[in-house]
């Protein structure tokens, strides 16, 4: 049986963009965006509702019949979609951030207003694809159409260097994808069918039946383009300067869900292809080599973060570190670690995709986001000072809230791994203690201190129009100016969620628990009652 709701999460964003670019008005291009944000939220939670996230495999699935208009029978690929509860976990996030972040626009962004809010939702559209997709040729089209949107978004309404951090965001990431290309085009032409899932699927193909040199040739083109997009190091260059330049909305979406994409491949199609066979697990001189990528990361990310004189590149620079937790949890493979990998990928869309949002505030104020030209903000502005300083505590993994339990459990999972061992677990953890001090270093300049903001805005950078001006009385002394009801609006339900899993985190976790084991099993044994079949591609022999 067929779900349409599944296919309703796509539908409404994709018909939604279109419909939005051809409306007449701008003010009416904005409340139309926002209205199908909260319309796909809406059938994201009655999904969420009736789904058995108990169960570790696919459900709602819309698959296509053999001989149907959505089945290519000569390749063996369809428009397959459905849900496992890591998909949904993270298509939950994807709706929860995009209607904050249409909202966060609504001040700041004031030119070409309905192209704007079109590509939003396009982006939405095609980053809910990547998580439902059950077809690994289908998955790999979407996780390549988010490419389009974000690109237009730095580039048209990013800050003074949008050209060169659109250009350079799309010829990193196109560049790693070409290798994956070639690796999935391979697999489901040897496996003659490009299904994802199931004892006829690619997966459980490349683990029954590919060669060890098979096997490390495909699962390096998978690499290349899931360790770019999350991103990994050395390949994290593009990342702050598309961080930097990208509107406050770009960038929650850009850290919130699009480097998450990167990771979920790296979760549902890399690992399970490439490192799981029907014997065991493969390569284990990679896992250690990843390991110390994501340990290289986690330092790295953080040092050079510290030294950041723009608030907006240090949280980016964060971002490879935090990066770093969640992909080493993943190379553990262990329960715990996984567990921690997922919930890692769900609290950095929240707590870093508010920072942005933060960010975005102070900026849209004082035209700047330099730590020398800010100080002592809560003085003026004592609402946001409250809500950066708490987002700050969830990034640096506060005890009671979502982060330390990500950072927790992916660092326990390194050192109780078989595969890792603890030295990474406890290089692991310098990397907390360095993300605490350069935040509270930010932190403490930007919000304490002696009052400083500049005297003026500053009106010579024209990309991102329509920000507030400083008001100033008759003494040349800054008034207060802080947040409304609008920001306050879109910080408030990050504040609760971040709360939310940071007390109660078991209800996640054991939700995740099945699918994880599911990943780093065989499909032989998950599936022992059905005995695998080779599909042999007999039309393309044809």
């Amino acid at each position: 049986m067929n779900h349409v709701e599944t296919l309703f999460l796509l539908l409404i964003p994709a018909v939604g963009a279109i419909v939005g670019a051809l409306l007449p008005s701008q003010k009416a291009a904005k409340m139309w965006a926002l209205l199908v944000t909260l319309a796909t939220a809406a059938v994201a939670v009655s999904v969420a509702c009736g789904f058995d996230f108990n169960s570790g495999g696919v459900l709602l699935e819309f698959r296509p019949k053999d001989g149907s208009a959505f089945y290519l029978s000569s390749i063996g690929t369809s428009l397959h979609f459905g849900l496992t509860s890591i998909g949904l976990w993270l298509v939950l996030l994807t709706v929860f951030l995009m209607p904050l972040a249409i909202l966060s626009s609504y001040e700041s962004v004031k030119d070409r207003e309905k192209e704007y809010y079109a590509w939003m939702l396009a982006l939405m559209a095609a980053m809910l694809g990547v998580f439902m997709a059950q077809d690994v040729l289908l998955f790999y089209v979407f996780f390549e159409l988010t490419l389009i949107p974000m690109f237009f978004i730095i580039g048209i309404w990013g800050g003074p260097d949008r050209r060169k951090a659109a250009v350079k965001f799309f010829l990193f990431t196109f560049a790693g994808s070409v290798f994956t290309l070639a690796a999935v085009t391979y697999l489901g032409l040897k496996a003659g069918t490009f299904d994802l899932t199931g004892p006829q699927g690619v997966i459980a193909f490349a683990q029954s039946h590919f060669s060890e040199t098979e096997r490390w040739w495909v699962l390096l083109g998978l690499l290349a383009g899931f360790a770019v997009k999350v991103p990994l190091f050395p390949v994290h260059t593009w990342l702050p300067l598309a961080h930097t330049e990208a509107p406050t909305a770009g960038s929650v979406i850009l850290a919130g869900v699009l480097l998450k994409l990167g990771t979920f491949g790296l979760l549902q199609v890399a690992l399970p292809i490439g490192l799981v066979t029907s014997t065991g697990i493969a390569f284990p001189a990679l896992i250690h080599f990843i390991g110390g990528l994501c340990i290289i990361g986690i330092i790295y990310g953080a040092l050079v973060a510290w030294v950041q004189q723009d608030i907006k590149k240090l949280v980016a620079y964060s971002s490879v570190s935090h990066l770093g937790f969640c992909v080493l949890g993943m190379m553990a493979l262990t329960d715990i670690g996984m567990q921690g990998s997922v919930l890692y990928m769900i609290n950095h869309g929240l707590s870093t995709g508010a920072m942005f949002l933060c960010i975005g505030m102070i900026y849209d104020r004082y035209h700047t986001r330099d730590i020398n030209q800010l100080s002592g903000l809560a003085k003026i502005m004592p609402k946001l000072a409250f809500f950066f300083i708490f987002f700050t505590m969830s990034s640096i993994g506060l005890p009671g809230l979502n982060g330390f339990w990500s950072e927790f459990l992916t660092i326990l999972g390194a050192f109780t791994s078989p595969h890792l061992g603890i030295a990474y677990g406890v290089l692991a953890a310098t990397g907390v203690v360095l993300g605490a001090i350069y935040m509270l270093h930010m932190s403490a300049k930007v919000i304490w201190g002696p009052l400083k903001v500049p005297g003026h805005a500053d009106h010579g950078d024209t990309s991102e129009p329509g920000h507030e001006t400083p008001h100033h009385d008759s003494g040349g002394h800054v008034q207060k100016n802080d947040i409304g009801a609008r920001e306050i609006s879109i910080l408030v339900p990050l504040a609760v969620v971040v709360i939310i899993l940071g007390v109660a985190p078991a209800g996640m976790m054991k939700s995740i628990l099945q699918p994880v084991q599911n990943i780093r099993m065989p499909v032989s044994s998950v599936n022992a009652q059905r005995p695998v079949v080779v599909v042999e591609p007999v039309a393309l022999a044809k």
